[in-house]
Formats: C-alpha cells, sequence, structure tokens
C-alpha cells in the first residue's frame, strides 16, 4: 500500500508541510551527514599512509623517515593525521553552514560531529590497512612499533573542530541578527 505524497492541503501525510518559508522541506536527508563523514575516512587513511612518515612518505621524501619504527616519525605521522581530519572537519562544518535551513540545524550539527568521529575511526583503520598491504613487509622487527597512531587524541580533532566551527557559525549569525533588529528599532 501507497500512501498519497500530499493531501490538499499542502501537507505531506505526516503533516509536515511540503514548502516552509518558500523553500522546500528537505526530509530524509539527514543520515548523510552521518555516511558521507564515514566513508571519507577511508580516503582520509590513504591518504595519511602516502603522505605520513613511516607511510609511503610522499611529504617529506626524507629516507631516515621511511622506517615507521624509528621514534623520530611518530610525532609527524600523528600531526599528518590530525592535519587530514583538521581539514575534513573544516569543509563539514562550512558543508553544514551551507545548508541554511534552520530546521533541523542541531540534528544535523550532531550528526556530522558523530560522522566526524566514526570518519576519524574509519581514517585510522584504512590507514593501519593501506600500511600492512602496500608497506613493506618484514620492515618492523617482532615487537616494535609499526605504522600506527601514537595519541588516539588525535582522533578527536574532526568532531571537534565541526562542533566549534558549527557554534562559531551560529553565534556570528546571531550576532549579526540582532545587530540588524536592533538598528531597525532605533
Amino acid at each position: 500500500m501507497t500512501l498519497p505524497a500530499y493531501e490538499s492541503t499542502g501537507a505531506a501525510w505526516n503533516g509536515i508541510p511540503a514548502v516552509h518559508d518558500g523553500d522546500p522541506v528537505r526530509r530524509g536527508r539527514a543520515w548523510t551527514w552521518l555516511v558521507v563523514p564515514a566513508a571519507a575516512g577511508i580516503l582520509l587513511g590513504i591518504a595519511w599512509w602516502l603522505l605520513a612518515p613511516g607511510g609511503a612518505n610522499l611529504l617529506t621524501r626524507d629516507p631516515a623517515l621511511a622506517d615507521p619504527s624509528t621514534p623520530l616519525t611518530r610525532l609527524p605521522r600523528d600531526l599528518v593525521l590530525a592535519a587530514l581530519l583538521l581539514l575534513a572537519g573544516c569543509f563539514a562544518a562550512v558543508l553544514l553552514d551551507a545548508s541554511r535551513p534552520d530546521q533541523g540545524r542541531g540534528l544535523r550539527t550532531f550528526l556530522a560531529a558523530a560522522g566526524g568521529l566514526a570518519g576519524s575511526a574509519v581514517a585510522w583503520q584504512a590507514g593501519l590497512l593501506a600500511a600492512a598491504w602496500w608497506g613493506p613487509s618484514g620492515a618492523v622487527p617482532a615487537g616494535e612499533d609499526g605504522f600506527t597512531l601514537r595519541s588516539a587524541v588525535v582522533l578527536l580533532v574532526w568532531p571537534f573542530t565541526v562542533a566549534l566551527l558549527a557554534f562559531l557559525y551560529n553565534l556570528i549569525s546571531l550576532l549579526g541578527r540582532g545587530t540588524r533588529t536592533g538598528d531597525q528599532a532605533h
């Protein structure tokens, strides 16, 4: 059985208006804020392995940083992942602000931050998988660290960036709205 999309009143069968303030209301797309960042984590993880010292080392190309068990590569490797996650968080926050309708903004922000956390975890695991697949076999002696993440706090960079920038965008928007309202009152 199929239900009619709109009744004669212009509202959907569940009572949600088809048009809100002249713009069509988008329904059913909130899940993309959770799924797309998680899928993007695969690409970020591969990019992490390609760029980071101890991985393919395309960023520095320094032979001294090619060995993943060298303690010198630990901090730069974590910082490369942090930089990639920061960039992804900024990109997600800009897209979140570009989706202007105020309806469901809190839910979208929460889902984008949760998707960022999922994307961070996927990026970490995808980078480790890329190192296992494409890294040199037997390069790391038994008992030593290979290509890995030393600081798990790095995984919070993406969701924190989304949350912070969403807060700042909303604050600036509210301050701008308050200034315009105050100017008209005088």
